[in-house]
């Protein structure tokens, strides 16, 4: 099986503050620390759970991003992953959803369509949850959103466990298909040492060129899986008027950091009189319920 899960670095957003937005409504990554989207992480779990079954299975990982998204890259294969695509041109900076899940979807057909597309289900940025459905549009795929675990699967359908608002739904479906995976699935296994050993020299073209190193640009010359692919908007034919902020109808006004601060609080005794009086209480102001 051939599957691609895609990821992405997001702007840690524990850590926003007055420089986190260009005077142009984009998010000023820049300022930001970056990290690897939690529900990406999901997504990527599920897939080596795949692969731990089925050896055979070939997991690459897309990110779309600047230089430094290739970050996220390394740290898929130290977990568990055999290629990453960093998809990386001026011309896609300040995309939107439509405009990113374009861009994606250009780069898919560009690598080869895989059996099974992964992602989480929203990014920690935007809260859209709109990437995975669009990318399985652009793509002419059907798409299972919410998945919390893979339950079965064979050579032409998958059972996938939806978790929903009031309980889960079972879903079974064909081969090729999007998932968009929540965070509610299992965690991502942590970084294996050996691959941390086999991985950290991987670098992009780009990486690369801004190196003096010449031992590190002999040894990614001379082994292939160190090699992080680079994909431009021509390589992947991208029609310029879709791409960045020309192709995106959304623009982002403005974002701000909210904290939450109690005024005021109580304490109640841990008896059963008290908790269901607080519990009526929490109902008839509509606090819960």
């Amino acid at each position: 099986m051939k599957i691609i899960v895609l990821a992405k670095q997001v702007p840690d957003t524990r850590n926003v503050g007055k420089d986190a937005m260009k005077e142009d409504g984009t998010i000023n990554r820049g300022a930001l620390p970056a990290i690897f989207n939690p529900d990406d992480l999901h997504a990527l779990e599920q897939a080596l759970r795949i692969k731990d079954a089925n050896p055979d299975t070939e997991i690459s990982v897309v990110t779309m991003g600047p230089d430094r998204a290739a970050d996220i890259l390394r740290e898929a294969l130290y977990r568990g992953a055999d290629k990453g695509y960093l998809v990386t041109d001026r011309a896609f900076a300040g995309a939107d959803t439509l405009a990113t899940s374009y861009a994606i979807a250009m780069a898919i057909n560009h690598i080869g369509m895989p059996d099974l597309i992964l992602s989480g289900r929203q990014a920690i940025d935007g809260d859209t949850a709109q990437v995975g459905p669009q990318v399985a549009h652009k793509l002419g795929l059907n798409a299972v959103t919410y998945v919390e675990d893979i339950l079965d699967y064979n050579n032409e359908t998958i059972t996938l466990l939806r978790r929903l608002e009031h309980g889960t739904e079972e879903v079974r479906t064909h081969f090729p298909l999007v998932i968009t995976v929540t965070g509610s699935s299992a965690p991502a296994r942590p970084l294996n040492a050996l691959r941390i050993q086999r991985f950290k020299y991987a670098r992009t073209a780009t990486e690369l060129s801004r190196s003096k190193d010449e031992m590190l640009q002999k040894l990614v010359a001379e082994r292939s899986h160190l090699n992080i692919v680079e994909l431009s908007a021509s390589d992947i034919n991208a029609n310029p008027e879709e791409c960045g902020l020309a192709g995106s109808p959304t623009k982002v006004k403005t974002i701000q950091n909210v904290s939450f601060i109690a005024k005021e609080s109580r304490s109640i005794a841990p008896t059963d009189t008290e908790l269901e009086a607080f519990v009526k209480e929490l109902i008839a102001n509509h606090t819960i319920g």
